[in-house]
């Protein structure tokens, strides 16, 4: 390859990788597979291995991670959060022992196995968890303290604890919980995360550390990173030392003596990996000896004491048989690819989501055809090409009329999905009334999936309205229904008439509008009936409210079949008013940022409180900002305040101004 023909590939290869960076470090939404990205980084380090005068230092093969997002106030990393160089074969391993040997090295390794989650550092003062952090990009990450904090599976007091103690872990989210979230997001009409890895990444960096806290997330402790108080000598030592403390260490970790005996470990490693109940993406090998390590040193990006291995993806054929349609909450059309039976990552598998039409004629995908199938993340089978058509096939097509109902099946603007747009469809009617009784809508105890299709198919409940009408005699009927079973949930029922308005809203499921939304609506309107009879202009009006999410509200109301919906509720007894505390206005008009750590409040708390005394909480600093309330560690939003001249406050003089109007009380008070 000549010289400017690699200097172009280069320039494509770093644009590719540097957004999903961005994707995968920012967003927790990567286009690309790890093996495709692996793929194309291999690729770039080659090139610029044979072409030394292309290498810049912008290069994504000479820094690590993403950049923090602002979301979160920023931490300068006392040590370094470095990441690791890859290997793909058992040879390279071996180039890596050679290169620790030839200086003057006689090693004794560590192998454990490598979490695939979000890499985060935890500091505990006299045992004390004081601070927690991402990597960022290894220099400077975010504080996700408050997130942390409300992670069950991490210890916040630790017994016999050195002076202070830095330690670095991955922070993941279990098979079980990934599977209950995604099936959650589902039944929300929300598309779901991906993998566990991003599903762990989106749930730490929550603004509301309550989520984080539901989202069942754990963590494995890797490495120390700074101690005082007590002495370590070797890595193998520090985890046995991290495990007596109370700490979530590496599930597996063995001390070998060679490479080949690494090797084999690392064998015994992929073996398993099926049985394991988190994600992993290979696994690592350590120098054990810390003196060794101080001696090998570090690179720019990469630490030359460890290296990691990755294993390569299990893909396996089997012939497409056929494609099964399902309709969800929204009216949404799913294809799901049904296939031989094939032993994948552990388990047989034999259906794979096609996710929607375009997918499938992205393959071109006939009746019989040969198909290539993973489980992504070990975890979720999917269809990932074609290895040979069927003689004379045609390419499938999706159905016209709603497999459930027999309506006409639409594509509306800018979608992929075809929909089902016939209120009356039993399939829709079904997931409705799941999402009208679950927890963040109308929190009917009891009334889960099982229980709702029986009623459905019993054909008592067509509609959410119809809840309201059942007996203890229909109850009764049911499988496993009592007298105890059948009285409760007649009283969850009944209780869930008091719901404050935002939770009757969401239970809807009115298209583009979550929990949240509902909430600001409710409160923004204070009645059903005020909402029912605002346009797109006036709903456009409430902050972070855009024309999609106007209109969707809009369009649901203008439906013959909500009009029948809203009035059978409210004959049934439905609370359709906002009950919420009057605002105050000690605020009213500002914007006010909150950033850094407060000393009595949560970030949350204080934007609560911003709301409720009639003013808004902003996330970015601008000239249109009123007050930043900065806290310790307050990072870029402060400096930028500064810059634009928006005045600052501290804690008190903020809880002054909501208690007196005037943050000089405090100040006064001070004198």
């Amino acid at each position: 390859m000549e010289l400017e023909q690699a200097r172009s590939r280069v320039e494509e290869l770093r644009a590719v990788i540097e957004k999903n960076n961005r994707l995968y470090y920012d967003q927790d939404a990567p286009e690309l597979e790890d093996y495709e990205y692996d793929a194309l980084t291999r690729e770039l380090k080659a090139l610029e291995a044979q072409f030394p005068e292309l290498v810049t230092p912008t290069s994504p093969t000479q820094h690590v991670g993403g950049t923090p997002s602002g979301r979160f106030a920023k931490v300068t990393h006392t040590v370094k959060m470095e990441s690791l160089l890859d290997a793909f074969s058992y040879d390279e391993l071996r180039d890596f022992d050679r290169r620790v040997r030839e200086a003057d090295i006689e090693p004794e390794y560590v192998v454990e196995i490598k979490i695939d989650g979000l890499s985060c550092s935890l500091e505990y003062q006299n045992g004390e968890l004081v601070r927690a952090s991402t990597r960022g990009d290894g220099v400077v990450g975010e504080d996700v303290t408050a997130n942390v904090r409300a992670i069950r599976a991490i210890p916040k007091k630790l017994k016999n604890a050195p002076e202070f103690l830095e330690v670095r872990g991955e922070v993941y989210m279990p098979h079980e919980a990934f599977q209950h979230l995604c099936a959650e997001q589902e039944l929300q009409g929300a598309a779901p995360f991906k993998n566990p890895r991003n599903a762990a990444a989106g749930s730490l960096r929550q603004k509301d550390a309550k989520i984080t806290g539901s989202r069942g997330l754990s963590i494995f402790i890797f490495n120390v990173q700074q101690i005082r108080g007590h002495a370590l000598t070797t890595h193998a030592e520090s985890l046995d030392y991290l495990k007596s403390l109370g700490l979530p260490v590496s599930p597996r970790y063995h001390v070998v003596h060679n490479i080949e005996d690494a090797i084999a470990e690392i064998e015994q490693i992929g073996q398993n990996r099926s049985k394991l109940d988190f994600d992993m993406d290979g696994a690592v090998i350590k120098v054990n000896n810390f003196a060794q390590r101080d001696r090998m040193g570090s690179t720019n990006k990469f630490p030359r004491w460890a290296i990691a291995f990755k294993y390569p993806p299990e893909v396996k054929e089997t012939v497409l048989r056929s494609i099964e349609v399902a309709v969800g909450r929204t009216g949404v059309l799913t294809p799901t690819a049904c296939f031989d039976p094939v032993f994948l990552a552990g388990t047989t598998v034999a259906r794979a989501t096609l996710h929607n039409e375009d997918f499938i004629k992205q393959f071109g995908l006939c009746i019989g055809d040969t198909i290539q199938v993973r489980k992504a993340g070990d975890i979720i089978p999917e269809v990932i090409g074609v290895a040979q058509h069927a003689a004379n096939a045609q390419p499938y097509q999706m159905p016209e009329v709603c497999p459930s109902c027999g309506a006409p099946v639409v594509h509306l603007e800018d979608e992929a999905a075809l929909r089902c747009v016939n209120p009356e469809c039993p399939a829709q009617s079904l997931r409705n009334i799941i999402h009208f009784a679950s927890r963040d809508a109308m929190d009917i105890d009891g009334l889960g999936t099982a229980v709702a299709t029986q009623l459905v198919e019993k054909e008592w409940v067509h509609s959410a309205a119809d809840l309201y009408d059942l007996t203890m005699e229909n109850l009764l009927t049911l499988d496993k229904f009592k007298e105890k079973s059948a009285a409760n949930l007649m009283n969850a029922i009944e209780r869930s008439k008091q719901n404050n308005l935002d939770k009757l809203l969401f239970g809807f499921g009115i298209r583009n509008i979550g929990d949240k939304a509902a909430a600001l609506l409710a409160e923004h309107f204070g009645s059903l009936q005020a909402i029912r009879e605002a346009t797109v202009e006036q709903i456009s009006e409430i902050d972070g409210f855009g024309g999609v999410m106007a209109q969707s509200i809009v369009e649901f109301f203008a439906k013959d079949g909500t009009t029948d919906l809203v009035h059978r509720l409210a004959d049934a007894g439905l609370n359709m008013q906002w009950k919420g505390e009057p605002k105050g206005d000690k605020l009213a008009g500002k914007t006010l940022v909150v950033t850094g750590t407060l000393e009595t409040l949560s970030r949350n708390e204080a934007e609560a409180l911003i709301v409720k005394n009639g003013g808004k909480a902003s996330g970015s600093v601008s000239k249109k900002t009123a007050y930043v309330v900065a806290g310790a560690a307050a990072g870029s939003k402060l400096t930028k305040a500064q810059a634009l001249g928006v005045p600052v406050l501290t804690e008190a003089e903020f809880l002054a101004m909501i208690d007196h109007g005037d943050p000089g009380v405090y100040r006064k008070s001070r004198n």
